[in-house]
């Protein structure tokens, strides 16, 4: 976690950390990811409560998983993986509605996510998500991120800013794309970072899979899209712009 793009500054955890973290600030988080080493390391990072002022108070591991322990613990802010079990986090988002939409104590989401994919940006964006960072955040910038999600402020790297810009700025409606809707979000996941030149051992560790679950991903894809191998993949995902 090291991007400093991410977020858009510190200021706000330092201000914490100088008046003693969480004696000045304090918010409740349920962290939805669907790899528990992710969360253990996530939870390492910014679950020191004193410290951060963030109190980790749930988990989750997939769609069903997640609205249960959201409506049973009601937190400040859920950090929302985009790809999970279940029908993904546009899926969580839809069932929490309710909650989103509380007048009184609102529970706001916050996408993190290994994908930056315009597509996923603006799915979770339409769906209510107040922002979206991708897993190279610092951990420093990720409990600002929740802070300033949890005071009601949107939340973006400048990159994934510019997606939602254009998307909502536009009238026309996204054309779609019949090839790429046969891969499930996994599926494009690998994709993405195959025709970006990853080697397996390197998607592997990215994304918390084996590297037998790779090489299954890209067969499937190969076989879904007809393609005979990594660089005719690749072409096929530069000349759709998702690379």
């Amino acid at each position: 976690m090291s991007d400093p793009t991410e977020a858009n500054g510190t200021a706000g955890a330092a201000e914490a950390a100088e008046s003693g973290g969480a004696g000045a600030r304090h918010v409740r988080v349920v962290l939805v990811d669907d790899h528990r080493m992710f969360r253990t390391g996530v939870q390492a990072e910014i679950g020191r409560t004193e410290q951060t002022g963030v109190e980790v108070v749930g988990e989750a591991a997939d769609v069903d998983q997640a609205v249960t322990v959201i409506t049973a613990t009601r937190p400040e802010v859920v950090l929302l993986d985009v790809h999970l079990p279940g029908g993904g986090g546009v899926e969580v988002l839809r069932r929490c509605a309710p909650l989103m939409a509380d007048p009184e104590q609102p529970v706001r989401f916050l996408a993190l996510s290994v994908s930056d994919a315009a597509e996923d940006v603006i799915g979770v964006i339409r769906g209510g998500a107040r922002g979206y960072v991708t897993k190279t955040i610092t951990g420093t910038d990720l409990v600002d991120s929740i802070f300033r999600v949890q005071d009601g402020d949107a939340v973006f790297s400048p990159r994934l800013a510019g997606f939602v810009l254009d998307a909502f700025a536009s009238t026309d409606a996204p054309p779609v794309d019949e090839d790429l809707d046969r891969l499930t979000q996994r599926e494009r996941e690998v994709l993405r970072l195959i025709a970006r030149g990853y080697a397996y051992k390197e998607i592997a560790k990215q994304l918390f899979i084996s590297v037998k679950t790779v090489e299954s991903h890209v067969s499937a894809v190969l076989r879904k899209l007809q393609l005979s191998n990594r660089h005719e993949l690749t072409r096929w995902a530069t000349a759709r712009r998702l690379v």
